[in-house]
């Protein structure tokens, strides 16, 4: 039989493919088992409804009655055909659903949070009541609200719970670049446009955070809508936790809603001197232009590229999380009932202020749970003082008194054992590295340049610290920060 060179290339071909579908079932086989090995070490709940391909739910969001109305109202109201708007629904959908990768989160994900961590700060994670989160039932759908202090939030949150629970956050547009979004995406996470008001928008969100809240889906949540730039907490805005408590309608799901409270604090916010410039902004001073930004931002990479050259990098002090005690829904919905207005009866103006009363309680406890860390604790003290001298024994005597009051307050004061002057001492590091004190004589100098910034961290405590609680507020000069989100 005589062999030509077309029989050479299509033996050659079918090798060829047959190598590939051989390397790809390894390669899918090794991601499989990696992934469930990095599961297996850290013994987290993973809800199963998130290993559920991305295709499947576009097509079951795009099946779905609700939608399907939707479009066809916003078809009417802008004289559009139905097919141009399922085109934009699939582009939010593409935008909104995520691609959870087991392997990325457990092995990548966890490594790559652990080691940025590890490099800025000393981590602290605390629980109000640890038993209390252990007796939930298994089939219970957690919801997370937390405080927000810094982007570095999703990061901290992640690890601290990284052996209980996967956690998918609602993130905002600013993580829409590359390679961020692909990570997130990875996570689990879902993108969200904040300050985005077409109605067809939020109806397509509205029903994706519904489905995942329906299968389970442990979900994290900033109630107020972006960062703090003043360190005060925020008045929380309540969209997305309107979505999630839409599934308490259908019968089963109210019983299992929780929600837990997550308190988040810093010795060092790295956006902080962006935070406060604009707040500036908003308060009528000057706009720093693009070019400016990075160019602060890439003389700050390159000062601390060579602060670890020369081994003289320190970390920024502590970051801690303060995990609370779950709080049911259904007790909730329960007493609005009785009072004789059931919350899905009411008006939707009526309904969003009963959940905003609900988020308000939840925030007072996030509130109450803040960690207390050296820098935020010296800086309060400091506020307290009508001067912008103050001696060494009067500052450390101050602290003392000031530790005293929140602890008799029942707030989460790291390491309340040690001796003041220990936290005093970490807390200057920090604080003459920022050039915010300088020491002189027998006390420290409050510079002009740093004053913002001892307010702004007085203030995430200031609430906390009793008695004085008014002289730390009387002394900060920080505009109020205003409101953005959904």
């Amino acid at each position: 039989m005589q062999v030509t060179v077309i029989d050479i290339l299509l033996a050659a071909a079918v090798i060829a493919v047959t190598m590939v579908l051989g390397a790809g079932w390894y390669w899918r086989r090794w991601v499989r088992r990696t992934a469930r090995r990095a599961h297996r070490r850290f013994g987290a709940r993973i809800d199963r409804f998130k290993l559920t391909g991305k295709r499947y739910i576009t097509e079951a969001l795009l099946n779905d009655h609700d939608v399907a109305l939707a479009v066809r109202a916003h078809a009417q109201e802008h004289g559009m055909p139905e097919r141009a708007v399922w085109l934009r629904v699939r582009q939010y959908l593409d935008e909104i659903v995520p691609a959870f990768s087991l392997l990325m989160y457990y092995k990548f994900g966890y490594a790559l949070s652990r080691a940025l961590l590890s490099m800025f700060y000393k981590v602290s994670v605390g629980y109000v009541r640890r038993a209390s989160i252990e007796e939930l039932p298994r089939e219970s759908i957690v919801i997370y609200l937390l405080n927000h202090r810094s982007n570095a939030d999703f990061v901290l949150a992640s690890y601290a719970l990284a052996g209980e629970v996967a956690i998918s956050y609602a993130v905002g547009e600013w993580a829409r670049v590359f390679p961020l979004e692909y990570l997130f995406k990875s996570f689990g996470s879902y993108f969200i446009r904040r300050r985005y008001r077409e109605p067809l928008y939020h109806h397509v969100l509205e029903r994706y955070v519904q489905l995942i809240t329906r299968n389970g889906v442990t979900q994290g949540i900033f109630p107020e809508g972006g960062l703090t730039r003043d360190g005060h907490l925020r008045p929380a805005k309540v969209g997305l936790l309107d979505y999630v408590l839409g599934v308490a309608r259908e019968p089963g799901f109210a019983e299992r809603l929780h929600v837990i409270p997550v308190a988040l604090n810093y010795d060092r916010v790295l956006e902080d001197r962006t935070l406060l410039r604009e707040l500036r902004a908003k308060d009528g001073g000057a706009r720093t232009g693009r070019l400016t930004q990075l160019g602060e931002v890439l003389h700050y990479a390159g000062w601390n590229v060579g602060r670890v050259l020369s081994r003289r990098w320190r970390r920024y002090g502590r970051a801690a999380v303060v995990i609370g005690e779950p709080i049911a829904v259904k007790p909730w919905l329960d007493e609005l009932a009785s009072g004789g207005a059931p919350l899905f009866d009411r008006s939707r103006a009526h309904r969003l202020g009963a959940v905003q009363a609900f988020c308000d309680g939840v925030m007072l406890r996030i509130g109450d749970i803040i960690p207390v860390t050296p820098v935020p604790l010296a800086c309060a003290a400091i506020q307290t003082f009508d001067a912008d001298y103050v001696t060494r024994a009067r500052l450390l005597e101050r602290m003392a008194e000031l530790r005293d009051a929140l602890l008799e307050r029942g707030a989460r004061v790291l390491r309340a054992d040690q001796q003041v002057e220990q936290d005093w001492d970490r807390a200057y590091r920090m604080l003459r590295m920022r050039r915010v004190v300088a020491r002189t004589g027998e006390g420290y100098l409050i510079l002009p340049r740093g004053r913002e910034l001892v307010s702004y961290y007085a203030n995430s405590i200031a609430h906390l610290c009793g008695e004085f609680e008014s002289a730390v507020k009387a002394r900060d000069q920080l505009p109020a920060d205003g409101l953005v989100g959904m």
